[in-house]
Order: C-alpha cells, then structure tokens, then sequence
C-alpha cells in the first residue's frame, strides 16, 4: 500500500480522485493501491522547557540559558489533532511506501518530516513536488517522483530555524521578563519579531526627532515650461531673494537641448512581498489578508504555488506560456497580440539561476469563473502582470532642456511616449506605480527648444519645508524586512538583497500579525504606529544582537545556505547556542535603572515567546528594581572548558570571562551555592 499524506484536507481529496482512491474513510481516502490521508497544518511542535527538564518548568532566571542536550517533537495536545495523527500512525505503520506530498515548502517539509518522525516511518519515502494543484501538475508530479533525501537540506533549514526561534525565543522572553516586568507579565522577544517591532520604533524616533526647516526653491517659467534653477536650495528668504531680483531684468537664454531615446521595461512577475506591497499600496489589505487570499487561489487551482521570494520563471516553462495564455479566454483582447508570433523569451523573465524551489506567481490559465470579490480583484492583478511580461517595451523619447538666465542656470525635462508597449495592457500611458507630482515629475511634454533662443520669463520663488520619514504602512514594511531595513527602489539591488532579509515571505505577514497582536503595534489608517509597550521593550533591550535587522539578516542568509547545502546546520545552531549565553550573561550583568515596561501580554503556558508562539492577554507590567551587584572576585579560578579564561561571579550563576569568545561555560547557583568561596569553587572544579 502506498500511503500520501498531504497538508490538508481539500489537497487530499484532488489527490485521492486523480489516484483513483474515492472511498471516504474516516480520516483518509482509500482506493486501488493508494491511501490518501492529511495533517492540518503542524500536527507536531518542539516539546516545552518543562517537557525537558522539571526545573524548566518554573520560570527563573538561575536556570537560564534552557538548552537541550537534544531537541525533541510532540504531538500538540489537542483532541482533534491527536485523533488524525493516530490516524495517520496507524496508516504508515501498514505502508510499503510513503509519498510526502506536502506543500512544497521549507515549513511544508517541515510539517511533514516531523508527523513522520513521530509515527516512527520505516518504509521508503517519496516526495511529491509541483508549483500548482492543476490536475495536469498532480499527474506530472505523480510520474517524477522524487527521493525524500533530495530535501534534506530543506528539511534542515526548516529544522535550524524552528530550533534558533526556540533557544532565542524560550530563553531571551523568560530572561527580559524576569529581570524587567512585574511577574507574571510577559516581555515577548522573537529572533525576527524583535527587530521588525525595532525598524517601527527607530522610525518613530525618526519621525518624533525630526526638526522641519524652511527653505526656497528658484523657478522660472519659459515658454509655458517650468524650469529650474540648477544652483540647488536657499537657506534664507534673504538669499532667495537676492537672486530672484537678480534674474528678473534679463531674459532667458536656451544653451543646450538633449534628446534621448529610452526604455521602459515591463513591471516584474510577482514574488508573495511584491505581491502583498502592491494590495496594500492599491486596496490597503493587509499583509495577512493578501496571504489568505492567494493561498485560496492556490488551492482553487487558478495561480502557481504562493510562498515564493522570485519574480523569475525557470526556463521550462516557457513552452507552457502560450497554452496558459490562450485558457486566459476572458483576457483575450490583451492575449491575442502576442500570440500571433513566437513569445520572447527575455532573462528578466526567463532565468534559471534566479529559481530555486519555486518560480514567479502566475495564472495557471484554470477558469476564474469561480472567483468573486477580493480574490477576483487579485486574480486580475495577477493576470495583468503576467500578460504584461510578454509585451514589449514601452518606448520613449527623454528630454533636457538647459538655459541660463545672466549666470543662474536652469534645467527643464520632460518625456513623450513614443509606443506604449506594455503600457497598453494597463490600458493608459502612466506608470503602473503612483503617479507623480507634475511639477516634479519628468512626464511632461516640453514645447520645442532652439539652442540659442532667447525671451522673456516669469520667475518666482516657492517656500518649501523639509519633510520628516513617512511612518511605515504594512507594504514599506515588508519591503524594509526584505531587505532588512534598507530602503531599496533599484529591482536588481533589492533581489540581490533578498537573501538578507528578515524572515521569509510566507512568515513576514505572520510576524507582522503576532507585533499586533501583542500590542506593540497599532495601525492609524494606512500607518503603523509603535505602541508605548513596543517603544519600551526596544529601549529596555540593550543587545543589539536582538534587535538588528543586519544581523538577523545574515541569519537568514545562514538558513538559505544550509538549504542550499553549503553551511551547516550544527554550525548554525552552535552560533545561537553561544550568543544566547552571551545575552544571559551580559543581561544578568546590567545594574542599570529600572526601566518601565508597559505590555499586555501574561504568562499563559510554557509558550515563553519566538516568533510563532501564542500568548494570553494580561496586566501592565510595572517596573522592577535590578538587584545589588556581587562584587566578589574569582580571578584566580581558571576556567576548565577553554583553559584561557577565568571564573567571573554574576547573578545567578559562575561563567567564564571569555563567554563573548564562544566559552559556553556557566555554573548555576542551584548546583553552585553563590556561597562559595574561590579556593572552594576551584576544587569542586578540580574533582570533577
């Protein structure tokens, strides 16, 4: 018997009916040689703290930093997802083989590895992998099956990453909530949650720091063309002044005229980011709602698998275009153009190096006769941005226009579209982003300039005043975590950026979701707004290891290469091991003033922070007051892991004056009474 287990239920039953298997069974299908069953997303979960070791189960700072000599999975304790599970136990352990047919994911690999891991799996397993639930991409994956161990390596990044989120997680929420909330209360600290709430709190202080200063701009007007002047800004309404006067008795003289021929080429296929910063710009949806909507596309067939960070397809796709195409039947104005001769095959579309696992969201030309409301609204944006990638580019003709005015220079631009190209699927000549100012904008049509013509203008001055950051909305936050917080307009730099990003695209939105839910953030319209809670936690954090989006970028990055294969997961798992140690120890040590915490998150169960865990809403949680420091010198106790260092005594433990050096040692005053002398201490350490 060969046995599928997909991630749901609706993903089950398309399966099941291209397999033939079409009797309903309780909790599985079964027909022919297959039987068909699912998970419902995570059946299993790390164990708790408490799951461990019982004195993990008492929130205290003596037993910090929690690390597992070896993580473990459990069945999370619900009834209707331990039913399943027996289940799906039941069901392997009567299989000849196994087909992993998952969502085709690092967290869907994830998902399915453990629920297999736990059921004790011994028979071979395979893995199903396909961008779309098309029938036709069900029976392709079906007849190229692939070994499970082609996706160890996604397995183990989806493993380092739920084990980092964990040790960070677990151990920096107990450790800030011990040492600075009243107890009880909980300070929620996650490896990307922590520095996407900091960027939402670095720009407040931006914006709230931020001293507007006037200044004047010189322009005149020529022709019926603004131009301006070239020598910049005036820091006075004397000086602007002054030169203003200075022009009005002589006339405008033209220098010199440029024309260029320009290109515009089509806007990107969509990635989930661009995907989800565009429905906010144009509908204001969430980032979350943006998620909901294209998994539902998904899932009715109608657009190629959602969680992706390209906006490239791999180039086997290209014989597909043209039949996804002709199926597009409601777009067939826009198609048939392009159809009439052989489709380009561009690199900006078309490239295999920039693919991984999945390619660019796109129609999968199944009917959207189903859709209605949002999710036809994004289908259509979809489509759009897919027949658009195969028209040419719109052509223009780019104009400079220099004059001079006695000695003050002044410039004017302006540009005509020549053919519209790909504009024309959006069925106007602007762009498909925002439109711009007109005064500033260099889409104007300029008259024609003769150089050496001269003649009267009409000068003026214009008060202007600098304008502080704008406060993110949810779609220049996804796009500062993507590039982990730098702002990023050029689209060749930024997908250079991807790999050092905050989070993933599937997580980001989730991440956003769990800061609001905590009421660190809060939305005023469009914006997002730091809380008074989220302001705090970030100042009270004084690791910049927690809260750089830098660093947690180059974890990411870490994460990418163990799925590429070339760093390991050991490796990765060790960095976090020291630098949690690092953070105990270093926070232990803090003997700085209280500081006021104001959150709204309480302890519920052992779910102690991370990124993904759920916590109960609670009280404030008012300031404590750091203990004395213990002064007591063990300078003369060597140190018997690295050799190098000495004991140094802190608050709650012994640890080695190399912990920033990697030395993991530390000696908890539960084993260790803080009591002990040196001469004492170092001969417990002798013996043993």
């Amino acid at each position: 018997m060969k046995l599928c287990i997909t991630e749901k239920p609706s993903v089950a039953k398309d399966i099941a009916q291209i397999l033939g298997a079409d009797v309903r069974r309780d909790g599985y299908f079964e027909g022919g040689e297959y039987k068909v069953t699912w998970t419902f997303g995570h059946l299993c979960t790390l164990k708790e703290p408490g799951d461990y070791e019982e004195r993990w189960k008492r929130w205290a700072l003596g037993v910090l930093p929690m690390i597992p000599a070896r993580f473990g999975i459990k069945v999370i304790p619900d009834k209707g997802i331990e039913k399943q599970f027996q289940v799906i136990e039941n069901l392997i352990s009567e299989a000849d083989e196994v087909i992993n047919c998952g969502d085709a994911g690092q967290e869907g690999e994830l998902i399915q590895r453990w629920v297999m891991q736990k059921a004790s799996v011994n028979c071979p397993v395979k893995r199903l992998w396909i961008s779309s639930l098309t029938d036709e991409s069900i029976r392709e994956g079906f007849a190229r099956l692939q070994p499970e161990s082609d996706f160890d390596n996604l397995y183990h990044a989806g493993l380092s990453r739920a084990i980092g989120d964990w040790i960070l997680g677990m151990n920096a929420t107990r450790l800030y909530s011990l040492k600075y909330s009243s107890p009880g209360n909980v300070l929620s600290i996650g490896r990307v949650q922590t520095p996407t709430l900091a960027l939402i709190v670095q720009r407040h202080f931006e914006i709230e720091n931020f001293k507007p200063e006037d200044y004047w701009e010189l322009k005149t007007l020529y022709r019926g063309a603004l131009f301006n002047a070239t020598s910049g800004r005036f820091k006075s309404p004397e000086e602007a002044e002054a030169a203003l006067e200075a022009i009005k008795s002589y006339p405008m003289v033209i220098k010199d005229v440029q024309k260029k021929k320009g290109r515009e080429a089509p806007p990107r296929l969509f990635d989930l980011t661009s995907m989800q910063v565009e429905c906010n710009k144009k509908w204001g949806w969430t980032a979350d709602e943006t998620l909901r909507l294209i998994q539902s596309l998904y899932e009715k067939k109608v657009t190629t698998y959602p969680r992706v960070d390209t906006t490239y397809l791999s180039e086997d796709i290209y014989p597909k275009v043209p039949g996804i195409l002709r199926n597009m039947t409601p777009y067939a104005t826009l198609t048939s153009s392009i159809l009439a001769d052989k489709l380009p095959k561009s690199k900006k579309v078309f490239d295999n190096t920039k693919v991984t696992d999945h390619h660019a969201i796109i129609p999968t030309g199944q009917s959207p006769s189903v859709l209605v409301g949002n999710e036809r609204q994004l289908y259509h944006l979809i489509a759009l941005r897919f027949i658009a990638a195969f028209y040419p580019d719109c052509k223009f003709l780019s104009t400079t226009v220099l004059g001079e005015v006695d000695k003050t220079g002044f410039k004017a631009t302006g540009k005509v579209i020549e053919d519209a190209g790909w504009r024309i699927v959006y069925d106007n000549t602007q762009s498909n982003d925002d439109t711009k100012d007109d005064e500033n904008s260099d889409d104007r049509i300029l008259p024609d300039f003769t150089i050496g013509e001269s003649g009267p203008h009409e000068p003026s001055l214009q008060k202007r005043t600098t304008q502080p950051p704008k406060y993110y909305t949810e779609g220049t936050l996804l796009r500062a975590m993507e590039s982990a917080g730098k702002t990023v307009e050029d689209e060749e730099l930024r997908e250079a950026m991807k790999e050092n990003g905050i989070g993933r695209p599937s997580t980001r939105a989730a991440i956003i979701e769990t800061l609001f839910k905590r009421k660190y953030i809060y939305r005023n319209r469009k914006s997002i707004m730091a809380s008074q809670a989220g302001i705090d936690l970030i100042s009270t954090i004084n690791e910049d290891l927690l809260k750089s989006a830098k660093l947690t970028g180059l974890w990411e990055n870490k994460l990418r290469r163990i799925e590429r294969g070339d760093y390991s997961a050991s490796d990765f798992i060790q960095e976090l091991k020291i630098l949690i140690n690092e953070i105990v120890i270093n926070v232990l040590s803090d003997n700085s003033k209280s500081k006021i915490i104001v959150d709204n998150t309480s302890r519920g169960s052992d779910k102690s922070g991370g990124d993904d865990s759920d916590l109960k809403e609670g009280n404030s949680v008012k300031p404590t007051k750091p203990r004395a420091p213990r002064t007591t010198k063990f300078e003369q106790v060597e140190c018997p892991i690295c050799g190098k260092g000495h004991i140094l005594k802190g608050k709650t433990a012994f640890g080695c004056s190399r912990f920033r050096e990697g030395c993991s040692l530390r000696l908890s005053f539960i084993d260790y009474p803080e009591s002990l002398t040196p001469a004492k201490l170092k001969k417990i350490l002798k013996k043993k």
